[in-house]
């Protein structure tokens, strides 16, 4: 999977369970201050990307995610580990 392909699956997700308008998810786009999720939000976000991959985020790896770059670095590096 490419990185603009995750980002539109990103965008997907944001847009289905947060509301947020697609154009708003760039990569930069900071989670809380910019998109305004809360820490429940962020859960539901991992969850999603869980089902997304097939594989676990560990919660360590995931408090450090503040962007939407963090966001698919860590589809990147969850997707890679399955090579």
């Amino acid at each position: 999977m490419t990185e603009d392909e995750i980002l539109e699956r990103i965008r997907a997700i944001f847009h289905e369970n947060f509301g947020i308008e697609p154009a708003r998810v760039v990569p930069d786009a900071n989670l809380y201050e910019e998109l305004d999720l809360d820490s429940i939000d962020a859960v539901d976000l991992a969850i999603k990307l869980q089902e997304m991959t097939g594989r676990r985020i560990k919660p360590e790896e995931f408090k450090a995610v503040r962007t939407v770059g963090d966001v698919i670095g860590a589809v990147e590096s969850l997707l890679a580990a399955q090579d």
